[in-house]
């Protein structure tokens, strides 16, 4: 048949990430276990605001992604099927995801903790405030003992500051 069915030995292939229409994330999840692929797709509750009324709502965590177990070799059916992009890849090359980062996202979604979606910063980004006294004010994320800062520098002194930013409180910059 070619597809990478639910065997025993499923759990033995590799998570991968593939890039999917978004909106189209919990339907597209139905038809890849309807052809026998093992999908996990972290949703939160999301409450939407309608003139009339307050609805919830179960949305992807990661928009736009759903993770699969799939034998790469044998990743022609997946490719074929309506609203999937591709398999997320490196120089043209599928990229596994580790079994870790795939566990510890499965262990967040099952123990009911709130988790929403978030921009991905790494340390030395260019962040924006975006809530609080600080609000428009533009620096660079540092960690310093497990603690966020944000770093506001005056170039033309050579001199910086640092001051303790909560995580929640910024965004990183678009890139222009």
């Amino acid at each position: 048949m070619g597809l990478a069915l639910i065997t025993p030995l499923s759990g033995s292939f590799p998570w991968y990430a593939l890039q999917v229409r978004t909106g189209g994330e919990l339907r597209l999840r139905t038809t890849l276990e309807t052809k026998g692929y093992e999908t996990f797709l972290p949703t939160y509750v999301e409450v939407r605001r309608y003139s009339d009324r307050l609805k919830k709502i179960d949305t992807p965590l990661f928009p736009g992604y759903i993770f699969s177990r799939l034998d790469i070799t044998k990743r022609l059916p997946i490719l074929q099927t309506p609203d999937v992009h591709a398999i997320v890849s490196v120089c043209r090359v599928p990229q596994p995801l580790e079994e870790s980062e795939i566990d510890a996202i499965r262990s967040v979604v099952t123990s009911g903790a709130s988790a929403l979606p978030w921009p991905y910063l790494q340390v030395g980004d260019r962040v924006v405030v975006t809530f609080g006294p600080l609000k428009g004010v533009e620096g660079f994320l540092v960690k310093v003992k497990d603690q966020d800062k944000l770093v506001l520098s005056v170039n033309l002194l050579q001199r910086s500051l640092a001051v303790e930013i909560d995580r929640t409180h910024i965004r990183p910059l678009t890139k222009r």
